[in-house]
C-alpha cells in the first residue's frame, strides 16, 4: 500500500514537473513595433506562439526609431540577462555577433529551407560567420515615389520616370500653386531622399561602390557631385515649413492634395490605405526617378541571443520557425505595408503596390540591383552611417556647394 502511495506521489510529481516545464517554455522579445499595424502583427505572433504552448513575454520599447530599444538591449546583455530575441537589422547583427552573444539557429533554417526561400543578399545579412543568427520578417522597399494623380491632373503634369520628367512635373505643380515635394526635414528623411537620388543618378553599381563599399573615388567623383546637384534642385520644391516635420505628416500632404509627390519607403502606403485610398486610383506608387530597375531594401528581423536552458533553446527555434512561416509573413506584411522576406507566400491578399514590389525584388535579385538601404541601417556600420547622414542634413539645411559636400562625405566615410 505504501509503495502504491509512493508511486502515485512520484507520478504526480512527474506530472507537475512536466506541466511546469511546459509553462516554463517562453520567449522574451525586445522590439519597437508599437504603432497600430505593427502592434497588430506582434499580437498575431504572440497568438501563434501560444498555440504551440510557448508563452510570449513582451519587451516593447517605443520611440527613437529603435534607438531606445538598442539602449535597453545593451543594458540587458551587459547584465547577463539577454532576451530570447531582439529586433535588430543590417550590419548591427554582425556587430552583436562579434560580441559572442548570438545563438546559432541553423536547425530552424535547415528545417525551413531558408537558403532556398531567401534571396542570397538577404540570407547573408541573417548569418554570422556562415550560421543563421536572425530570422527576417519583411522587406521594405525604400526607393518609392508616392504621387497624388489628382494633383498631377490639376497641374497638367504626367507621372515621372526619370529626373528630367520629375522636374518638369515639379515645375507644373509649383505653377499650379501647390507644393511639389512633401518632405520632413529630419536627418533620416533627408538621407532617404539622398539615397534614392544617388541610385537614380548613378545606378545600382555606382550606389554599391559609393554607399556600401564607401569607395573614395565614387564618393568624390562626378556622379556624386551630380547627385548633390540634383538634391539641391529638389530642395527648391520643398516648402519652408518642412523642418522637423514627421514623415507621416508629409504623406498626409500628398493624401489631401496639398502636395504632389513624396520620396519615402513603402511604410507610407499604410497612411494611404488607412485613409481609405486605393492604389492606382487615389495614389500612385512609382519607383523613384531613374530607379525602376533597382531596389533598395530595409529588412526587419529578429536576432536570437544565447539562452541557457534546453526549453528556452527549443522555444527560440520555434519562434524562428514561426517568424519565417508563410502564414506569419503574410499577416505581418499585410498590416505593415511591406512584403514577405521569403518566397512562397500567397499573393492574393496583397495590393498592386506590394505585387510590383515583389516582382521587382525578384528581378533585381537576379540582376544584382537589389541593394541595401544606406539611410535605414542596412548598408554600413552605424558610426559611418551617422556621420554621412550629418553631411547630408547639413547640405539640405545650408548653401553648401556640391563639390564641398562630396569632400565632407568622403571624410565622414572614414569615421570609426
Amino acid at each position: 500500500m505504501k509503495l502504491k502511495k509512493i508511486n502515485a506521489a512520484l507520478a504526480l510529481a512527474a506530472t507537475l514537473a512536466i506541466a511546469s516545464s511546459v509553462q516554463a517554455a517562453q520567449v522574451e522579445v525586445l522590439h519597437y513595433w508599437t504603432s497600430g499595424g505593427e502592434a497588430k502583427s506582434v499580437a498575431e505572433l504572440k497568438k501563434m506562439m501560444a498555440a504551440q504552448g510557448v508563452e510570449w513575454k513582451d519587451f516593447a520599447v517605443a520611440g527613437g526609431g529603435g534607438e531606445n530599444a538598442m539602449t535597453a538591449l545593451k543594458a540587458r546583455v551587459i547584465s547577463g540577462s539577454a532576451p530570447t530575441a531582439a529586433q535588430i537589422k543590417g550590419p548591427s547583427i554582425q556587430e552583436w555577433g562579434n560580441e559572442g552573444v548570438l545563438a546559432n539557429i541553423d536547425a530552424a533554417a535547415v528545417a525551413g529551407k531558408w537558403d532556398a526561400n531567401l534571396p542570397p543578399v538577404v540570407s547573408k545579412i541573417m548569418k554570422y560567420k556562415g550560421h543563421y543568427v536572425a530570422a527576417p520578417i519583411n522587406v521594405h522597399r525604400v526607393n518609392w515615389l508616392w504621387v497624388n494623380p489628382q494633383v498631377l491632373a490639376k497641374a497638367g503634369a504626367k507621372a515621372p520616370t526619370n529626373f528630367d520628367e520629375f522636374f518638369i512635373a515639379a515645375d507644373k505643380i509649383k505653377q499650379a500653386g501647390l507644393i511639389a515635394v512633401a518632405h520632413g526635414g529630419q536627418p533620416w528623411q533627408d538621407a532617404t531622399v539622398f539615397e534614392s537620388v544617388a541610385l537614380g543618378v548613378g545606378g545600382a553599381a555606382f550606389y554599391k561602390k559609393a554607399l556600401v563599399q564607401l569607395d573614395p573615388a565614387s564618393l568624390t567623383g562626378p556622379t556624386m557631385i551630380k547627385t548633390f546637384e540634383t538634391l539641391a534642385k529638389i530642395k527648391t520644391y520643398i516648402d519652408k515649413n518642412a523642418a522637423g516635420r514627421d514623415w507621416n505628416l508629409a504623406t498626409a500632404m500628398v493624401i489631401n492634395g496639398q502636395a504632389g509627390m513624396q520620396f519615402m519607403g513603402d511604410w507610407a502606403k499604410g497612411e494611404f490605405t488607412a485613409a481609405g485610398k486605393v492604389p492606382g486610383k487615389d495614389f500612385l506608387c512609382l519607383a523613384a526617378p531613374g530607379t525602376d530597375k533597382s531596389f533598395t531594401f530595409n529588412i526587419d528581423s529578429l536576432t536570437m541571443f544565447k539562452v541557457k536552458s534546453a526549453d528556452e533553446q527549443k522555444a527560440q527555434l520555434m519562434l524562428a520557425e514561426t517568424v519565417m512561416s508563410p502564414q506569419f509573413q503574410e499577416v505581418f506584411n499585410l498590416n505593415k505595408g511591406s512584403i514577405p522576406a521569403r518566397a512562397g507566400v500567397a499573393r492574393d491578399k496583397f495590393d498592386s503596390c506590394a505585387i510590383k514590389s515583389m516582382d521587382d525584388m525578384s528581378a533585381t535579385d537576379k540582376s544584382g540591383a537589389l541593394v541595401p538601404s544606406f539611410a535605414h541601417g542596412m548598408a554600413i556600420d552605424s558610426a559611418k552611417a551617422g556621420a554621412i547622414q550629418d553631411v547630408i542634413a547639413k547640405f539640405m539645411n545650408s548653401d553648401m556647394a556640391p563639390k564641398d559636400a562630396v569632400q565632407a562625405l568622403a571624410k565622414a566615410a572614414k569615421t570609426k
